[in-house]
């Protein structure tokens, strides 16, 4: 899919690629919730309406966040904003609203070009053992209801 800040490179990664690759070696059970999914987990004009319809502080204030940051998507002619970091957040409550495929990730620290990049070896070429879930998918319906159901329980 490339990357938000580079041609390859997601912010999260390229700000700091060598901790990033520290993670990915160490062991630990990783899912990553990159753009490959969260340019799916869109939030639409009706959406936002939604939110400030549930007629609470917290519904109001999503409201102008989303709105806030489709400001920065205007100009690309999208119609719709990324929750990138409420797909993350839905991913650990809600992991049925998402798919994904095992894999091993590398991280690139060192390249002029490809500095923060995620390799994404999905046949062993890397290594024999994946490292990471890569989610790819997500219910786009459902987890706007999630996000709306929620943020109607606030006051």
């Amino acid at each position: 899919i490339g990357g938000n800040i580079t041609p390859v490179a997601e912010f999260n990664i390229y700000v700091d690629p060598e901790a990033a690759k520290i993670v990915f070696e160490s062991g630990v059970p990783i899912v990553m919730s990159g753009l490959d999914v969260t340019l799916k987990a869109l939030a639409y004009g009706d959406d936002i309406e939604g939110l400030r319809k549930i007629g609470n502080y917290g519904g109001e204030i999503a409201a102008e966040v989303i709105e806030h940051a489709f400001g920065f998507h205007k100009d690309s002619g999208k119609t719709g904003v990324p929750l990138h970091d409420p797909c993350a957040l839905a991913y650990v409550t809600h992991p049925e609203l998402f798919r994904g495929e095992e894999a091993y990730v590398a991280v690139e620290t060192k390249g002029e070009y490809t500095l923060g990049e995620t390799v994404v070896d999905r046949n062993g070429r890397l290594r024999e053992k994946n490292n990471a879930l890569i989610l790819n998918w997500v219910d786009r319906e459902k987890f706007i209801e999630l996000i709306t159901r929620n943020i109607s329980k606030l006051v």
